[in-house]
């Protein structure tokens, strides 16, 4: 079984600042890409940031210069440092892993629970 968790969201003031953790755990024999997405009332699932196993790394143009994604491999962890936060960043947002479980499973797509970003005018 594999388990996302995430942690670090919370209420804070337009130009504010908000890291992000998620933490896989589980069985884990490969992880690959990482990312974030979040989902605003109203509106669908989104992609936020991406990195992949060598670090390269996609964001969505509304977050580019302003939010970062970085990963610990040796503690199967993603990061989402978000700055200079506005109001339209207000979303749950998820954590995402590739995730290939043990060396007889193919990857598949993992998502953690979620966890609230407010961001107030």
């Amino acid at each position: 079984q594999v388990r996302l968790v995430e942690s670090g969201g919370g209420l804070v003031q337009a130009g504010g600042s908000l890291r992000l953790s998620c933490v896989v755990s589980g069985n884990i024999f490969r992880i690959n890409a990482m990312g974030w997405y979040r989902q605003a009332p109203g509106k669908e699932r989104e992609l936020v940031a991406t990195i992949d196993n060598s670090g390269s790394t996609t964001y969505a143009d509304s977050v580019k210069g302003r939010f970062t994604i970085s990963r610990d491999s040796a503690k199967n962890a993603v990061y989402l440092q978000m700055n200079s936060l506005n109001a339209e960043d207000t979303a749950v947002y998820y954590c995402n892993s590739r995730v290939r479980p043990t060396v007889w499973n193919d990857y598949g797509d993992y998502w953690g629970q979620g966890t609230q970003v407010t961001v107030s005018s």
